[in-house]
């Protein structure tokens, strides 16, 4: 694909960074399939060093797209352990590919949206940006979200962050290193990062990664777990009601 083919990103390239807008706010199937392939046209350009995504309109993104999922209720979870598969790879090729991912949050990020921070290598934010998980709330899990912040974050911090389905501050989110660095000027930030980074060759980036990813025991029982957890829950009567009531009628699933 080239860069005026993408329907939900908005690319733009630079000396060796490839900037990936999320317009959308929430993830789907197609904003899946072009993350994936903004990766690849970073990979298959020599010069890029760094993909930086970022969202719009103080919100980076909100998770999965319950408008897309809602089409495929009552397969028995099929379909969601296929959509799960492509989330739960975009997040571990985050984690190996030979190009830094850097997310510059401006606002708030939510459910998947916390995944592809945790995964990325580094996150600006800036102090109005908060981050929550409120899939309990749902009757789901953050199951393919969980590997990755548990190795970014720890045990604990993940847990009370699913099971509180609160907000985390910036401040706090950079506490618990789920924020690299707290600054109102990410783009500034940025810039510094890769100035540095073009003097890195890409394979050595690809070793870094392949080898700390070898570190981390856990990676393939963990990610296998939560694609069998997430199609079971999928598959589960009353979270179909709640998000079919959510996309039919506005209905939360607290609400009487």
């Amino acid at each position: 694909m080239t860069t005026a083919e993408f329907s939900t990103l908005r690319l733009e390239r630079a000396p060796g960074l490839l900037r990936v807008g999320l317009t959308r706010g929430a993830i789907g199937g197609t904003v899946l399939t072009e993350l994936h392939a903004a990766l690849d046209l970073a990979e298959a350009d020599p010069d890029c060093r760094v993909v930086a995504l970022h969202g719009a309109d103080g919100v980076f993104c909100t998770g999965m797209d319950f408008a897309d999922a809602s089409e495929h209720l009552g397969d028995g979870g099929e379909l969601a352990r296929v959509g799960g598969e492509e989330f739960l790879g975009l997040l571990r090729r985050f984690t190996l590919a030979p190009r830094v991912v850097v997310s510059l949050v401006d606002g708030w990020t939510s459910g998947g949206g916390v995944g592809l921070v945790a995964a990325s290598d580094f996150v600006f934010a800036t102090a109005r940006s908060q981050f929550g998980l409120p899939e309990a709330l749902w009757g789901l899990l953050p199951c393919c979200v969980l590997p990755f912040l548990i190795r970014r974050v720890g045990f604990q911090k993940a847990y009370t962050m699913s099971l509180s389905t609160q907000s985390v501050p910036a401040e706090a989110a950079e506490r618990w290193h789920l924020v690299d660095e707290l600054t109102e000027r990410p783009d500034t930030a940025l810039r510094t990062l890769l100035a540095r980074l073009r003097r890195m060759d890409a394979a050595t980036v690809a070793d870094l990664k392949r080898y700390c990813r070898a570190q981390w025991s856990g990676s393939a029982a963990g990610e296998e777990l939560a694609l069998r957890e997430f199609a079971r829950l999928m598959a589960d009567e009353t979270v179909a009601r709640r998000i079919s009531d959510f996309t039919t009628h506005r209905k939360f699933p607290w609400e009487a």
